[in-house]
């Protein structure tokens, strides 16, 4: 008897799964039947009930239905799929072999624009502007840092690292490591660039972005020149008065270390998803450069001592312009772009 309800079952089910006209007529028999509450589970609740051969027998004849009826399903799903694309595709058709409507004016991106004028601020000042390459070694983004073996920011999860060993750069701080080594004190530099993070994205964190170091090394220098550095960075980027608060934090290549964060101007302070409904954006992480940093460069930390920063360009756009989501940044999106 329960075999010839468990054919009758198979056949219509077939029947109803190749008739099915909708992706939502055919999820309804995939749950009536195939469902945890399903028919076939219900049939195979009272398998146990059965002699032993019977019970053998009948539980062949279960999994086979099954098999066929999931191989059925898959593959009308997949023909609801292909006839969803062609629509899509008749419906998204472009013809390319159309003339283009004429010459459209090009701009840079805002994070460019923002590069642009912090260079142009900081040489003003007597810094350098230098460059490094994207693909790390593990030494200079890290090790020549003073970030040790077991720091978390070296695990799969935080960095893209490469099969040879080496690693796409974290943050712009290897070229200061690089700067030093070249050029030795005194030294007064900044380091805009790309950088990579294995991050979740949201609207405050994307896995590419771009970063921008600074570093001033010298006999004297003190957290007085690095708050006065900041000040103007910040007034000369907004044109406005902001406020900000300094707390401290641990960074392993400063010491001692700091955060210098920014009242969000997306929300004015009240919360949103930019700030973490803190009302407040980490914006600069900052302090004296560590004096083992400087040893790993060559250079003395009883002779000389430094100040280092650095702060998220793609932030600070996002702070100057309004933009509530870092994502539309690097999305390539022209309604976006020509705003700017």
């Amino acid at each position: 008897m329960m075999e010839t309800d468990l054919s009758a079952l198979e056949a219509s089910a077939l029947r109803r799964i190749e008739g099915a006209q909708t992706p939502e007529e055919l999820e309804a028999v995939r749950v009536e039947v195939l469902g945890r509450r399903g028919a076939l589970a219900a049939i195979s609740k009272n398998i146990g009930k059965l002699a032993p051969e019977e019970r053998v027998r009948v539980g062949r004849l279960l999994n086979s239905a099954k098999e066929a009826l999931e191989a059925a399903f898959e593959r009308r799903k997949k023909e609801f799929e292909w006839q969803a694309l062609e629509q899509r595709l008749q419906q998204e058709w472009l013809d390319l072999t159309l003339p283009a409507p004429g010459p459209r004016p090009g701009s840079l991106h805002p994070v460019t624009q923002i590069q642009m004028e912090i260079e142009d601020l900081f040489t003003s000042l007597g810094f350098a502007v230098l460059d490094g390459p994207e693909v790390e070694t593990e030494y200079h983004n890290f090790d020549a840092l003073n970030i040790p073996a077991t720091h978390p920011a070296r695990d799969a999860q935080d960095t893209f690292w490469l099969t040879d060993g080496n690693l796409l750069r974290t943050h712009t701080s290897p070229v200061q490591v690089r700067g030093m080594e070249r050029f030795g004190p005194p030294l007064r530099m900044i380091a805009p660039g790309r950088v990579f993070r294995n991050e979740e994205v949201d609207a405050s964190h994307e896995h590419t972005f771009y970063q921008l170091e600074g570093m001033m090394i010298d006999r004297e220098v003190s957290v007085a020149h690095l708050i006065y550095f900041m000040k103007t960075l910040l007034a000369g980027i907004f044109k406005r008065d902001v406020t900000v608060r300094l707390r401290p934090g641990f960074f392993p290549f400063v010491e001692p270390g700091f955060e210098l964060d920014i009242h969000c101007l997306i929300c004015g302070g009240d919360g949103c998803p930019v700030c973490k409904q803190s009302g407040w954006v980490e914006l600069l992480p900052c302090g004296l450069v560590h004096p083992n940093v400087l040893r790993m460069s060559g250079i003395d930390p009883e002779e000389w001592n430094g100040f280092a920063f650095g702060l998220g360009l793609t932030r600070l756009a996002m702070m100057r312009y309004g933009i509530d989501d870092i994502r539309y940044l690097q999305s390539g999106d022209l309604r976006v772009l020509r705003q700017f």
